[in-house]
Formats: structure tokens, C-alpha cells, sequence
């Protein structure tokens, strides 16, 4: 008999073992920076407003293949992606290198985050988020000053993965809010079916409930009644409680310290206070679609119905609660105008001064072509413009960073682009003075600064800088002039000399 038959008197012969150990079952090829990614982890970029260009690695969005880089996707990939980015102010660029082309994405003065499709499958596989480069304390601090005047444009786009973790929770919370508070001053007393318990009859009686739960029960005095009723949906407003209850919580769990999650906070305990009468009661997608037909102004009951909706789903308000998070913008060119827009009034109504804004309409000078065949431009439209007796100050506001980097690298250290943009900054307001007949007419360019900057230049006491131009008999001042960008305290004068300023180049030929 053979050794390993197992009728042998020997011990039994269990042939080799396989080699499966623990380590074997459960070790992964590794890189660089640890164990590898999962192929189904969807990976989120990150860049800065007007920053550096951010590559996007081809195995991000197509699988595993034999060839290396994107091949013959890159057409698939702008098509599928293009109008995301373009909704980002986000430009995209395919230049060769030695592996082959690349794709890099160039972001703009956009911040948000948006979604990027396979260019094979179509599917999400990835995020692109775009963070401000003041920070996100300055862009809330701006936003609660302007009275979310430009709040965040929320895209009709799949959720973006990862970013619900990266941007502060009050960044998305402060529309719901702002959307709620619109919704409960803009509902109107109707008639609606009302039912309640009470101990006289009123409109009909609920016969089957009352033999179930108050005859049963020795309380025959307790009529449940259905009767019809007028005032706002109750069953609304106490769906509005409960997701203001629930953003408050939000934003004091993950929130913290900050200012801006505190600030909101308040405001959301200040709208609950207007819903004391009612409970709390947590709505469904159907209840909120039912809600369609009450007695409201259509528009506001559609984004507050939607602001309902974002909660109810926690679809990524931010902060941490959810991995992915809405699609959503915001220009930051348009939150710095309204936020200089704000400076200007303050200080015009503290010196008598009338201001025109051109987002309202005022300010706007039509050109009229001799041929509209070759008209290239139909309009100018000066931002800011305050009048003052017989002076009239032209405010142009730019959300970019000429002003400190012309200051600290100096005009001739300026990068060649650079200095492009500014000499047409500067033609752009110089064309907005012309259109203006008064004995003074001052030009002004605004710049966002870091709050430290601004106060270096405060402690280094430079004068304003500025430049006058003479033609037809007056002069025109021409002024550079830098705001702290959300630097949480009052700012001086927008529209009068003192204010944070720069070093012009000494001859204005230089410049212009």
C-alpha cells in the first residue's frame, strides 16, 4: 500500500499546500504614496480661481488598457465635459509633451465644482473644484456683507464626487436660507382642509375616527372635525421648520468657530422663531411636489420647494455630511462688483453723493454703428458711476490681481500678458470718463487685495496713486485704488483719496 493512502497506518498525506496566506489574500501593487487606488474610486481635482493649470490624468477616465495616455478620447472627453467647464469659467487646454498630449484645465474667476464624464462610458468618473484664492473665510465674509447678492448658481448636473467635503458648509446653506426666507414672506391666506379635535362641532364630523378614538374612550365631548380654513399651508410651513432646524444643526456641528456658520445659524434661529406655531415634520420628495399647487408665487415656491428638496436629499451641503455635493458656481467677478457697489453707496451716502449701477440699467451708453454688419460691440456699461454736484467718479471694479502683483514685482518686472490686461483695464475706464461731460471726471480701477497686503500698504503710507490726463480744456484723474478682499471690518472710502493704493509707473507712457 501507498504511502499516502490513506488506509496506510502512516500519518496522512495531505500533498503541497497552496500558498494563500493572509498577506497574499489581501496585498495590493503598491505606490509612491501608499496602497492603489480602487479602479471605481472617483478621484476630485482641485484648483484655484485665476491659478496655475491642473492636469487630468488620463486613467482617471478610461480603464485599464494595454496603451498608455488619452489616445483617440480627447474629442469624446471636450465634448462630454466642455459645457461643465464652460458653466466653471474654466478653459481647456491639449498640449504635447514627450508621453504623448495632455489635457489640462485653466480655471477662471469662477469658484464651484462640476462633474467630469468618462469619455468612453459617459459615466462620472471624477470632480473638478475650483476654491477662491482669498480663502473661503473672505468669500463668506463678502457674501454676508452683500447680502448673498450673488450667491452660488447651482447647475443641473450630477453630483460632484467628493467635493461635499471641501467647501464650508455655509457655502450652500446661505441660498437655502435666503430661498426660505423669500418662501415664508411670499405666502398668501388661502382656503385649505383643515382637521382637528375639538369640543364643538365645526364643518363636519370624522364619524369613524370619533367611534374609534373617542367614544371607545369615554371622551364623547372630542369631535374630530374636518372644516375648511383660511391662512398659509400649515403643512409647508412646518416642512420649512423642519429643514431650517436641520441646516442650523448643520452648520453649528461643522461649522465650529466660523464666523459666517455662526452668523447663519442665527439667522436660521431667527426664521424658526417665525414658525413657532407650528411642529417640525420632515417632507418627502411627494409632499414637496404636492406643495406645487398652494398659493404662491410660482417662481419662489419652485426654489424653495427645491431648497427643501436639497436637504430633505442630502445632496451635499457641505461641510463634511455627505462625500459628493451639488454642482454649483459662483462668478467671483460679480460678488467683488456688488461687493465695491456696496462700499460706494455707504460712502455716497455719507457725502451726499447719487450712484448708478450698471447691473440695474443705469449706466448703460448704446453705440450706434453705420453698419450693424460690422459692430463689435453693442453697448458700454460702466459698473459704478457717482455723481457729486459737478464731478462724477466712473468706479470700475476688476476681480483680478494686477494691483499686488504690480506692487510687489514692479511695472517692468510685470509679466508681458499681464501688462496687457492692465493697460486694457485701464483703456476700458479711460473710455468710461469720455462719455461723461463735467468739470472734474475721475476714473477708478478696483483691485481685490489679501487683508495683509492692504495693510502693509496702509503702514507704508503711500499716496493714492493716480495720474491726470488733459484733453478739451479738463482733466481726468485716473486712479489705481486696492480693497481688503473680506477682511471683516468696515472699509474706508471707495470714492474719495486715502484709500489702500499703489505705486503707478513713474512715466504714464509706460503704461498706456
Amino acid at each position: 500500500m501507498a504511502a499516502g493512502d490513506p488506509k496506510a497506518g502512516g500519518r496522512r498525506s495531505r500533498g503541497r499546500r497552496r500558498p494563500t496566506t493572509r498577506t497574499q489574500r489581501t496585498r495590493r501593487p503598491a505606490t509612491a504614496t501608499g496602497w492603489s487606488p480602487s479602479p471605481t474610486q472617483r478621484r476630485l481635482h482641485r484648483a484655484v480661481d485665476n491659478g496655475p493649470p491642473v492636469n487630468l490624468p488620463p486613467q482617471d477616465f478610461l480603464p485599464a488598457r494595454r496603451e498608455t495616455g488619452w489616445g483617440s478620447y480627447i474629442d469624446a472627453f471636450l465634448r462630454m465635459n466642455q459645457p461643465a467647464l464652460d458653466a466653471l469659467d474654466a478653459r481647456v487646454e491639449v498640449v504635447g509633451s514627450s508621453d504623448g498630449p495632455l489635457v489640462r484645465v485653466v480655471p477662471g474667476a469662477r469658484v464651484g465644482a462640476v462633474p467630469l464624464r468618462s469619455p468612453q462610458t459617459g459615466h462620472v468618473t471624477a470632480g473638478f473644484v475650483v476654491t477662491p484664492r482669498f480663502g473661503w473665510a473672505g468669500i463668506g465674509r463678502v457674501l454676508v456683507e452683500t447680502g448673498w447678492a450673488a450667491a452660488p448658481d447651482f447647475l443641473d448636473l450630477p453630483t460632484v464626487p467628493g467635493s461635499g467635503r471641501e467647501v464650508p458648509p455655509w457655502v450652500l446653506a446661505g441660498p437655502v436660507l435666503s430661498r426660505l426666507q423669500t418662501l415664508l414672506r411670499a405666502m398668501r391666506r388661502g382656503y385649505r382642509e383643515e382637521e382637528a379635535v375639538l369640543r364643538h362641532p365645526r364643518g363636519r364630523i370624522v364619524w369613524p375616527e370619533y367611534l374609534a378614538r373617542s367614544l371607545v374612550r369615554g371622551r364623547w365631548e372630542r369631535l374630530p372635525c374636518r372644516f375648511p380654513d383660511l391662512g398659509p399651508d400649515p403643512r409647508l410651513r412646518r416642512h420649512a421648520r423642519w429643514v431650517l432646524e436641520r441646516v442650523r444643526a448643520d452648520l453649528l456641528a461643522t461649522g465650529g468657530t466660523d464666523p459666517v456658520a455662526v452668523a447663519l445659524a442665527a439667522a436660521a434661529l431667527r426664521l424658526i422663531e417665525q414658525l413657532a406655531d407650528v411642529e417640525p415634520l420632515a417632507p418627502s420628495k411627494d409632499e414637496l411636489r404636492r406643495s406645487v399647487g398652494g398659493g404662491l408665487l410660482d417662481e419662489t415656491l419652485r426654489q424653495g420647494v427645491e431648497a427643501m428638496a436639497w436637504v430633505v436629499e442630502e445632496r451635499g451641503l457641505g461641510g463634511g455630511r455627505e462625500l459628493d455635493g451639488l454642482a454649483w458656481t459662483l462668478p467671483l467677478d460679480r460678488l467683488w462688483e456688488a461687493y465695491v457697489e456696496g462700499v460706494a453707496r455707504r460712502e455716497a451716502a455719507l457725502t451726499g453723493g447719487e450712484v448708478r449701477v450698471g447691473r440695474l440699467g443705469e449706466t448703460v451708453f448704446p453705440l450706434h454703428w453705420t453698419d450693424p454688419t460690422h459692430r463689435s460691440l453693442g453697448h458700454l456699461v460702466p459698473d459704478i458711476v457717482v455723481r457729486r454736484g459737478r464731478s462724477v467718479q466712473v468706479i470700475d471694479a476688476k476681480y483680478k490681481a494686477h494691483l499686488a502683483e504690480l506692487d510687489e514685482a514692479g511695472w517692468r518686472r510685470f509679466a508681458e500678458q499681464t501688462r496687457q490686461e492692465h493697460r486694457a483695464d485701464v483703456h476700458q475706464v479711460l473710455a468710461y470718463a469720455a462719455l461723461y461731460d463735467a468739470e472734474e471726471v475721475t476714473a477708478t480701477l478696483v483691485y481685490p487685495l489679501r487683508p495683509d497686503t492692504y495693510q502693509v500698504l496702509e503702514r507704508r503710507g503711500a499716496a493714492v496713486a493716480h495720474a491726470e490726463l488733459l484733453h478739451g480744456g479738463r482733466t481726468v484723474r485716473l486712479e489705481l485704488r486696492g480693497l481688503p478682499f473680506g477682511s471683516g471690518r468696515r472699509q474706508r472710502d471707495v470714492t474719495r483719496p486715502g484709500w489702500g493704493s499703489i505705486q503707478m509707473p513713474h512715466r504714464p507712457s509706460e503704461m498706456v
